[in-house]
């Protein structure tokens, strides 16, 4: 199989790197995460202009790309700049408008390709351990509309955010499959009460609380009960998109050490010379040519039939998970004292790279995952 990107991604992946490289050094990452919105808005506002959230979308819909290999594309310039500005939640959001999205609903797809509008998931609750068919927020019928009544935990840029997809239960148990259902619920309705605090790899995410929330019936997204499948499908975009940017930060966190090896002396000769360092790095090295091998694997999964396509996505989510920690743990130790620092860059994409793992499953979620899938 022939493995080299197009030029017009090869093209998009550069400008990326170099927009990325030139306005987000660490230090304007730093005031990003640190800020009110937990994002630069400059940056988030640029990249879009660059058209790294149209790749990320079909032109059907008005976007030029919408492949899973221009969302890896994406994704992985991301990574190589720590960029924390709130792409996954645009995609995400986004996939599940373009999978089941009336054409009213699909209207809001403008905003959010141009960056205007922030959409961020809200599906994640207390106990839920990465299965999605956990879902206890209660959806109830009044009238034409819905009532929405509970709530979401750590939902990405949910502060931020001016759009939000919520997962509800409108029948069955709490771990119910069936019963499921999606609702794109502005932000800033009546009833709504977000609780935000700071990532521990930059950023920020928000609690977010459903009192009493009155939706109109249009709010709906897809049929009732039937949002498990949309919201897999969604996800699992982000899931490819998470292990991508993982690659991105591999990458780079690859080039600091090996610079560091080049150029830390002990005993008047560069570390890099001595033959246990050198074969700690190369296990590195082969170790991250696996994780690219699995996202190309889930890549040209994504538009085969649900099996295939889930497994290579949970395939790709363990080994990102198993190797990401094994990068971030081998960069420090080869880094020694100083990889611990607030001031190298190193250690924060050490930090990212552990916390991409707790991302939409993680390395143990996606081993019995991938396990139970291959039993169907």
């Amino acid at each position: 199989m022939h493995f080299e990107h197009t030029e017009d991604r090869r093209m998009l992946a550069d400008t990326l790197d170099r927009f990325l490289a030139e306005q987000y050094p660490i230090e304007a990452r730093h005031a990003a995460a640190a800020s009110a919105a937990g994002y630069s808005a400059d940056v988030w506002n640029g990249l879009a202009e660059l058209g790294a959230i149209g790749a990320l979308f079909p032109e059907d819909v008005g976007g030029f790309g919408g492949d899973a290999f221009d969302v890896s594309v994406v994704f992985e310039s991301l990574g190589k700049g720590l960029a924390i500005e709130p792409f996954l939640g645009a995609l995400v959001v986004g996939r599940a408008i373009v999978a089941a999205g009336s054409d009213a609903q699909k209207a809001l797809l403008a905003g959010i390709l141009d960056g205007s509008t922030v959409a961020a998931l809200a599906h994640e609750e207390t106990g839920g351990h990465h299965e999605l068919p956990h879902v206890g927020l209660q959806a109830t019928r009044q009238g034409d509309g819905y009532v929405l009544d509970g709530a979401k935990g750590v939902v990405l840029h949910g502060e931020a955010a001016g759009l939000l997809l919520v997962s509800a239960r409108t029948a069955g148990a709490i771990d119910d499959e069936a019963g499921i259902s999606l609702f794109l619920v502005p932000a800033d309705a009546a009833g709504i009460r977000r609780q935000g605090y700071p990532r521990v790899d930059g950023g920020r995410v928000a609690d977010v609380h459903f009192d009493q929330v009155r939706l109109p019936a249009t709010a709906l997204l897809g049929g009732e009960g039937e949002g498990l499948a949309v919201l897999e499908q969604a996800v699992g975009w982000g899931r490819l998109a998470l292990c991508a940017e993982a690659v991105g930060a591999m990458d780079v966190t690859k080039q600091h050490t090996l610079e560091y090896l080049r150029t830390r002396k002990q005993f008047g000769v560069p570390i890099g010379s001595f033959q246990a360092l050198q074969h700690r790095m190369a296990d590195v090295l082969l170790e991250i040519e696996q994780a690219r091998s699995a996202v190309i694997n889930a890549a040209a999964a994504m538009g085969a039939d649900r099996l295939t396509r889930e497994r290579a996505l949970s395939a790709a989510k363990y080994s990102i998970g198993r190797i990401g920690t094994q990068v971030a743990e081998e960069s420090i130790q080869l880094h020694g004292g100083i990889g611990m620092t607030w001031e190298l860059p190193l250690a924060h994409y050490a930090k990212r790279l552990v916390m991409i793992d707790h991302q939409f499953g993680d390395e143990d979620h996606h081993l019995a995952r991938y396990i139970a899938l291959a039993d169907h």
